[in-house]
């Protein structure tokens, strides 16, 4: 196992890529994005433990999520036990993966209340919505700021580690570091696929509801242009990880 420094243009691609996968099982792929939705709601309701459960089961449906996206590659059916791929290989690593994840959130969202008081991480916790006037602050929008540059490092060492720590048995702080590491190696391809995700998830829908505009007709309610883009760009997202793993690993083994 060893990471390869990969093209800028080819971090542009891994969008366009995980389209191309999305679109070889569209059905699979939806059926399988709501089941861990719902799985992942009813976990979060749980009291008092549902959200850090929910935290601590990331890692491994990522890798359920990256056997899907290679199981479309090779054309295979898609079936919604892949989901669960992380939890039947490796699955130890994948908790203590989930774990230091559960414990990085945490570490961010205290750091995130030294400039807003705990309304972010009230938010984040508990799913009740802050005021508009808190929302609007200045305040706010520093322990917005902070709580993304912050979790920049986390993502990143999050971005290959699940599949590291179950297709390849590295364990999970082995995992991170090569993670993160292979992640700095292709700096410029992440960026590219950063742009390519800003022109899709913010320059897309500002287009549509221009067109509207440039009708004369009224745009629609802002969730009648998120709910569609969300649902085709999940699992595009979702697969798109995928892409990016195979291109820096050169890792694309028949599922």
């Amino acid at each position: 196992m060893q990471a390869r420094i990969v093209e800028t243009a080819r971090g542009a691609r891994w969008l366009a890529e995980g389209w191309r996968l999305f679109r070889a099982a569209p059905l699979g792929w939806l059926a399988a994005v709501f089941g861990y939705w719902l799985l992942m709601t009813l976990v979060s309701l749980v009291p008092f433990v549902g959200v850090a459960a929910a935290a601590l089961l990331v890692p491994a449906f990522s890798v359920g999520f990256m056997a899907l996206a290679r199981a479309a590659g090779h054309r295979a059916p898609l079936d919604m036990a892949l989901l669960f791929d992380g939890f039947r290989h490796e699955p130890r690593a994948q908790f203590a993966l989930g774990a230091i994840y559960l414990a990085c959130l945490g570490l961010l969202l205290a750091a995130s209340t030294l400039a807003d008081n705990g309304a972010l991480a009230r938010w984040m916790l508990s799913g009740q919505r802050p005021a508009d006037e808190v929302l609007e602050s200045e305040e706010f929008m520093t322990a917005l700021a902070a709580a993304g540059a912050l979790y920049l490092p986390v993502m990143l060492g999050f971005w290959f580690a699940p599949p590291l720590a179950s297709w390849h048995a590295t364990g999970a702080t082995k995992a991170l570091f090569f993670s993160f590491a292979a992640s700095m190696m292709n700096w410029r391809a992440f960026l590219a696929y950063g742009a390519v995700m800003a022109v899709v998830t913010v320059l897309v829908p500002f287009l549509i509801v221009s067109a509207f505009a440039l009708a004369g007709a009224a745009a629609p309610p802002a969730a009648a242009l998120i709910f569609p883009l969300a649902i085709v760009m999940l699992p595009t997202l979702f697969a798109s990880f995928y892409a990016s793993y195979r291109d820096v690993f050169g890792y694309d083994a028949a599922p």
